[in-house]
């Protein structure tokens, strides 16, 4: 698979992320229960498709800085490290 039909999914795999945490943090803040499990499932599942995504990808066409400081804002340990191995290359 070339990298140009991985990175939609990284996108799109975050961008799940980026959802399923906001939505488990309006289910912390209103206590409701039903957000804080779909915010959960929704990361678990995009961590599932970021890893999958990223099985083959080449490191060296990465986005570097920004991917790491966009994993930083975020929270997402595997943007931190694939933005990280970019700035290496």
């Amino acid at each position: 698979m070339s990298s140009n039909q991985q990175q939609p999914g990284l996108i799109a795999a975050h961008g799940q992320y980026a959802k399923g945490a906001a939505e488990e943090m309006v289910g912390q803040v209103t206590g409701l229960p039903n957000w804080k499990s779909s915010g959960q499932e929704d990361k678990t599942i995009a961590v599932d498709a970021m890893k999958k995504a990223s099985e083959n990808r080449d490191t060296s066409k990465g986005m570097g800085g920004i991917e790491e400081q966009a994993g930083n804002l975020v929270g997402c340990e595997g943007m931190q490290k694939e933005g990280a191995d970019s700035k290496k290359q």
